[in-house]
């Protein structure tokens, strides 16, 4: 298992070698490098040999969690669909990581739906909460509490693409309408046919939201919670740095009802971060959730750390 240990000693690395990037780059260095004593030469030069023995531990601990994580997570999701949705500024490596990783731990893949700028930005939000409420399957009600624009679309994605256990799952025809016309309305993109009824959802993100990224970080948080609640559970992954500001990880753990809804991982560009990813959607089948990672408002690294 993963020690704290090993991400202590990656996290003074980076910072480490952040500090001493930032001094050596300085002007005040450049024009004075003539000028230090011998003595602060000598101490410059163990901090680069100090930063250069942390970079070799952290590729070391990254080498390790990359080795045993399949013996880690073999079986974790087995019998199990999960579903990707994706967020604008999600990198492809990182899609692709979670998504061998919930192969490598036997999960079916439910297939991959891209939230759009239009949707998260809330450009159009009178057009979606319209489209939201024509496209309500035939007998199912959406949770009258959401009435913004971004919980009342996840409520209805969760409605047509997931499902708890011993639920049936929403008609084809049911499915394919959504999909259709939130697509057309440029709110979500995908691909035909390859869309399934999940048993889980993981939302892939990128890295921190800008500053002025307005209200994207409450629209897309909302909207994980509302479809996580339709089905057996759900995580939201972002990259180191994910957690911060307004970002929806940073919204979601904030927020007690959303943090009870889906859990959070902000380190999925790691291999220990895919690890937590698939530890966290077993976790989630069970009805439990949490923050993980090495971000603002994470409780543990990992599972059972």
């Amino acid at each position: 298992m993963i020690t704290i240990r090993q991400h202590v000693i990656s996290l003074v690395a980076v910072f480490l070698a952040l500090a001493l990037g930032l001094f050596l780059g300085s002007g005040f260095v450049g024009d004075r490098m003539n000028s230090l004593t011998g003595t602060s030469r000598d101490r410059i030069g163990d901090l680069e040999r100090e930063r250069d023995a942390l970079n070799d531990q952290v590729n070391a601990a990254n080498s390790f969690d990359a080795a045993i994580a399949p013996r880690v997570i073999a079986g974790q999701l087995r019998g199990q669909t999960v579903l990707v949705v994706t967020t604008p500024n999600a990198a492809d490596s990182d899609i692709t990581a979670v998504k061998e990783s919930i192969s490598a731990a036997g999960g079916a893949f439910g297939g991959q739906i891209g939230l759009t700028d239009t949707l998260i930005r809330d450009d159009k939000s009178e057009q979606l909460r319209t489209i939201v409420d024509q496209t309500i399957p035939a007998g199912a009600t959406l949770r009258t509490e959401l009435v913004d624009s971004g919980g009342r679309a996840g409520d209805l994605l969760g409605t047509v693409l997931l499902h708890r256990a011993g639920q049936p799952a929403a008609a084809t025809n049911d499915r394919t309408t959504a999909l259709q016309t939130l697509r057309e309305g440029g709110f979500i993109s995908y691909v035909d046919n390859a869309i399934k009824p999940a048993d889980l959802v993981v939302f892939v993100s990128g890295d921190a939201l800008p500053t002025d990224s307005g209200a994207q970080g409450q629209v897309t948080a909302r909207l994980a919670a509302a479809m996580t609640a339709r089905a057996q559970g759900g995580a939201f992954v972002g990259r180191t740095g994910s957690a911060g500001g307004g970002s929806p990880i940073a919204v979601i753990r904030s927020d007690p009802a959303l943090r009870n809804a889906v859990s959070t991982v902000d380190d999925v560009d790691q291999q220990t971060g895919l690890i937590t990813t698939v530890l966290v959607l077993n976790q989630e089948s069970d009805g439990k959730t949490g923050a993980y990672g090495t971000g603002a408002g994470a409780t543990a690294i990992t599972v059972g750390a």
